[in-house]
């Protein structure tokens, strides 16, 4: 199998990218040099080809508001060399030689986000909307349930019914069939990109690869009346979403290889095997979010590369070409194409000095100036707020342009802030006074050049708020900008397809006079990954499972009318909550009746208490929290141990156990570090569990709560049990 060996090749920066708007424009002979397109948030669409090493423009063009997406289209089955550019509610269409050939209005009332054309197909979407043009005539439509993040076609040449496919934030491919839904694919996670396996769909033309983001890949096959899940890469090593996705043989086997793009940087290349799986082949790390990926031929005949586009606008190649040579005793001549390549180097270099010596000046003399107006420079974040399944944490992702100074977070609820290994900032600590409101002050100040911070944070479900960021690049005059995260009653809960009915569930019901708009806003301030916008129908169901306990949660709402003796009819809604967790119940009622008392509707509330549920939780706690109590004892004893290593040279007389302690020493202390008040966030959930049982019976056992905790020092999962049931007034002893 070949070495992978590439090397990274910087050709332009333009402004900032979207994910998939950079194309490579297929080669006029095969295996020659090809065009990259490119569009930015400027406006700005560029072809470039490359000559003697050098990015030379092909031709511009300006649209009048951001470019979010760049696709290339062609007759079906043949040569996609036809450019395709989304600007607000347009689409624009030129050749490979810069000509405009479609300027296409499609007078849609929300911005395009993502577009596909598929011959004479073209299908847009925006938000929620989903819209279908065959020959720029309206064909179709469709209103998502929740935020469609990209769309695609299976190939018309290979199934003959067009069939456009939805990637959903709410972890799911909607496939349709004119304007009707056909079916859903569940996804592990919210899909953020897709594309045709082997860029053809593969032997019958139906198969996707996807991509999520929170990390994960996968292989769906769309059959006519139902997928096949064929292969998921899973996210072990916890890397950023996926941003982009190609196939492309940069491996020169003779086989297609998968080609990902990441927003932490990462690129990976990853070869299959003869069962079709894929194997990890390659990775470069990048500074800046990974907004697209292409395999071809660009600076040199014969030499394969993958260009990227990343979201400071880089557009960069990692070519297969040796572009340095080792040391040897032998001299080495520039030829005549190095040389002029040098020259043109440092005469760039001399007129950029030049230009920050003019600018610089003009900046001091306008700073003096009594009459000169300062104005703020205006600068793009690309920030993501992201929950994780696999450590129950927030991943608080912040990208620039420029350089990142510093970040400022501030927070009116209590949060644990834990280590990235990423992350080279620098983190102080302020004093800030709990009883104003203010649980969390700390400072990241950035090492030079830095444009991209990625920060975890973990949240107590039941305690919500605010968390600000204040963010502060390294520009003149020094300007700074906020950006604000919710966190929220039942933060640490995760959207998901599957409900458990024979877990022994708590059920609370609510009725009153509210509609359904009214109780989707209240779930959605208390649960995340909802959409904003209320699902149509007359009854809607959400389930949700717990990232930290595995707990579950099923919601739903429904709305009717209610006819009263007066004769007259009054709108009515039923809200219907059910969890093995008393806990999450608990925190819904106080939130919910709260946000209801806002808008003076008076709720009906009436609930059932599963004494079964409370043993069940228990029991999905007690394997997290006997490893937690045990990783603790492993760390207290570290020091000792190693005080007695240091004194005693043999330390075969100590047990297995110990000696596997100092062993593993360090990786006992990093994984301890990881999770600061693991075991204290594990005790608090405990006695919220014994608190909220008694509540719901009208008993105050807030008084009992020592003697809880003198159980839980001494913990044995069976004794724990026997205080809940007795109350802690027959305690064992």
């Amino acid at each position: 199998m070949m070495e992978l060996n590439l090397t990274r090749v910087d050709y332009l920066q333009v402004g900032v990218t979207s994910s998939k708007s950079m194309r490579l424009l297929p080669p006029q002979i095969p295996g020659k040099p090809q065009r990259i397109v490119v569009g930015d948030h400027n406006g700005e669409l560029q072809c470039l080809g490359m000559k003697k090493g050098e990015a030379v423009p092909v031709f511009n063009a300006t649209l009048k508001k951001k470019i979010t997406r760049v696709e290339l289209g062609g007759p079906v089955g043949g040569t996609r060399e036809r450019i395709f550019a989304t600007s607000g509610s347009e689409i624009k269409g030129y050749t490979k030689k810069g000509k405009n050939f479609l300027s296409f209005d499609t007078s849609l009332a929300e911005p395009i986000q993502t577009m596909y054309v598929e011959g004479a197909e073209l299908f847009t979407c925006g938000n929620y909307v989903y819209n279908h043009y065959h020959d720029c005539k309206d064909a179709n439509h469709f209103l998502s349930a929740d935020s469609i993040c990209d769309v695609i076609c299976i190939p018309t040449n290979k199934v003959p019914n067009v069939t456009p496919v939805l990637a959903c934030q709410d972890r799911v491919l909607r496939v349709l069939q004119d304007s009707d839904l056909l079916y859903e694919v569940e996804v592990p996670g919210p899909p953020s990109v897709m594309q045709l396996y082997g860029n053809d769909g593969g032997d019958e033309g139906d198969e996707i690869l996807y991509g999520t983001s929170d990390g994960r890949v996968g292989l769906v096959q769309i059959g006519r009346m139902a997928p096949s899940h064929r292969w998921e890469l899973p996210n072990e090593k916890r890397n950023g979403g996926v941003l982009a996705l190609d196939s492309y043989d940069i491996t020169a086997d003779g086989v297609l290889d998968l080609i990902v793009g990441r927003d932490d940087g990462l690129v990976e290349i990853y070869s299959y095997d003869e069962s079709d799986e894929p194997i990890f082949r390659f990775k470069q790390q990048l500074s800046e979010s990974v907004t697209s990926v292409q395999g071809g031929v660009i600076a040199t005949q014969g030499f394969d590369e993958i260009v990227c586009s990343t979201y400071a606008g880089w557009v960069l190649g990692l070519t297969s070409e040796q572009m340095s040579k080792g040391l040897s005793s032998t001299p080495i001549i520039p030829d005549t194409a190095a040389k002029a390549k040098i020259n043109s180097l440092k005469g760039e270099l001399e007129e950029l000095q030049q230009k920050v010596v003019t600018e610089r000046e003009k900046y001091q003399q306008t700073a003096t100036s009594k009459t000169a107006i300062s104005a703020v420079p205006h600068f793009d974040i690309n920030d993501k707020f992201v929950l994780n399944r696999e450590d129950a944490s927030y991943t608080l992702s912040l990208e620039l342009q420029l350089p990142i100074d510093n970040v400022l977070l501030q927070s009116d609820v209590p949060i644990d802030l834990l280590d990235v290994e990423k992350n080279s900032a620098v983190v102080s600590y302020s004093a800030c006074n709990p009883e104003e409101g203010n649980f969390l002050l700390a400072t990241y100040r950035c090492q030079a050049n830095t444009t991209r911070l990625e920060l975890k944070i973990r949240s107590i479900e039941g305690q919500y708020g605010t968390l600000q960021a204040y963010i502060t690049p390294r520009v003149q005059p020094k300007t700074c900008r906020v950006k604000q995260y919710q966190i929220k009653p039942l933060s640490l809960h995760q959207r998901t397809h599957v409900f458990d009915d024979a877990r022994p569930l708590n059920t609370i019901k609510l009725s009153g006079p509210f509609s359904l708009a009214e109780v989707h806003s209240w779930v959605c301030f208390c649960l995340p990954e909802l959409p904003e916008r209320t699902p149509p129908g007359d009854c809607i169901t959400f389930h949700f499972v717990s990232t930290f306990l595995d707990t579950q949660l099923e919601c739903v709402y429904r709305t009717g009318f209610d006819s009263g003796s007066n004769a007259k009819v009054t709108k009515k809604g039923e809200a219907i909550f059910r969890s093995d967790n008393i806990s999450t119940i608990s925190i819904l009622k106080d939130v919910l009746t709260k946000e209801a008392t806002k808008k003076k509707i008076s709720l009906n509330i009436t609930y059932e208490i599963n004494d079964d549920s409370i043993p069940y939780t228990l029991n999905l706690i007690h394997p997290k929290l006997e490893y937690q109590l045990l990783l603790a004892k492993k760390v207290q004893l570290i020091d000792a141990l190693k005080e007695l290593q240091v004194h005693e040279n043999d330390t075969t007389f100590m047990s297995p156990e110990y000696r596997q302690i100092l062993e593993d020493a360090e990786e006992l202390q990093a994984e301890f570090k990881r999770q600061p008040c693991h075991l204290e966030r594990l005790y608090g959930m405990i006695t919220d569990l014994y608190i909220d049982k008694f509540k719901f019976k009208g008993q105050n056992v807030k008084g009992r709560v020592p003697a809880l905790l003198e159980v839980l020092d001494n913990y044995d999962l069976q004794t724990l049990v026997q205080f809940f049931e007795s109350g802690g007034e027959n305690r064992p002893s």
